[in-house]
C-alpha cells in the first residue's frame, strides 16, 4: 500500500525533485485506495452470502413448522429447526470473522483517504501557481521548504488513517470469541490446580475461617 521506495536523487533541480516526491506520495495514496476497496469488495461478497443465507434460514425456520402443523408437509418441523440453527450459525460466522464490519471499515477508510488527496491536491497546485507567478515573500529554499512540508504533512495523514483503521481492526480481533475462549480456558486451569497453601490445610464443610480479631483504638485520654 505505499508507492513505492523513498525517491532520493541529486537536489541540484529542486523542481524536478519535488515533482518526484509529488508523484511518488500520490501513487502511494492511490495504492491505498486501491487496497481497501478490493479489500471491501472481498468482504462484502462474503457479508452478503451469510446474511441472505441466514434470512432464507429464518424464513424456512418459521415456514417449515407452520407446513407440518397444517399437515401439508409432514415431518418438516425438525428440518425448520435445523434451518434456524443455520441461520444462527451464518450470523455468528460474520461476526466472528468481522466480514460486515470490516468491508466498513474499509470503505470508510478509502474515503478518507481520498479526501485528504483531494486536499493534498489543491493545496500542491496552490504552491505551483505561487512558484508560478513568483514568490511573493522569502527565498526558493524557502519555497522548497513549504512544499516539503505539504508532502510530510500528507505522508503523515494517510499513514495516520491506516494506523487507526489497523488498530480498529486489532481490538475487534482480540474481542472476538477465539481470545475470550483461550483466556477462559487459562483462568479454569489455573484454579483446577490451585489448592491449600503451604503450611494450610482444608477446613472441614460447613466452618468458616477464624479471623484474627482487630483491637479497637484506643480513646484518647
Amino acid at each position: 500500500m505505499t508507492g513505492g521506495p523513498f525517491p532520493l536523487g541529486d537536489w541540484g533541480e529542486p523542481a524536478e525533485r519535488l515533482d518526484e516526491l509529488y508523484r511518488w506520495a500520490e501513487s502511494g495514496a492511490l495504492r491505498t485506495v486501491a487496497w481497501y476497496l478490493a479489500d471491501r469488495v472481498r468482504k462484502r461478497r462474503a457479508a452478503c452470502v451469510l446474511r441472505a443465507s441466514t434470512a432464507f434460514g429464518v424464513v424456512a425456520g418459521t415456514a417449515l413448522p407452520l407446513l407440518d402443523l397444517t399437515r401439508a408437509l409432514p415431518g418438516a418441523a425438525g428440518w425448520g429447526y435445523v434451518s434456524l440453527l443455520l441461520g444462527a450459525a451464518c450470523v455468528g460466522c460474520d461476526r466472528y470473522f468481522g466480514l460486515t464490519s470490516g468491508w466498513m471499515r474499509s470503505v470508510a477508510t478509502a474515503q478518507a483517504v481520498q479526501r485528504r488527496l483531494q486536499t493534498f491536491q489543491f493545496d500542491w497546485a496552490s504552491e505551483s501557481v505561487r512558484e508560478v507567478l513568483g514568490p511573493a515573500e522569502g527565498t526558493a529554499s524557502e519555497a522548497a521548504e513549504r512544499c516539503l512540508n505539504v508532502l510530510r504533512r500528507f505522508s503523515e495523514d494517510v499513514t495516520e488513517l491506516v494506523r487507526s483503521e489497523t488498530a480498529d481492526w486489532m481490538v475487534e480481533f482480540r474481542s472476538g470469541p477465539a481470545p475470550l475462549v483461550m483466556q477462559s480456558l487459562a483462568s479454569g486451569g489455573g484454579r483446577q490446580d490451585a489448592g491449600p497453601g503451604p503450611g494450610r490445610f482444608p477446613l472441614p464443610p460447613g466452618t468458616r475461617p477464624n479471623m484474627p480479631r482487630q483491637r479497637p483504638p484506643e480513646s484518647p485520654r
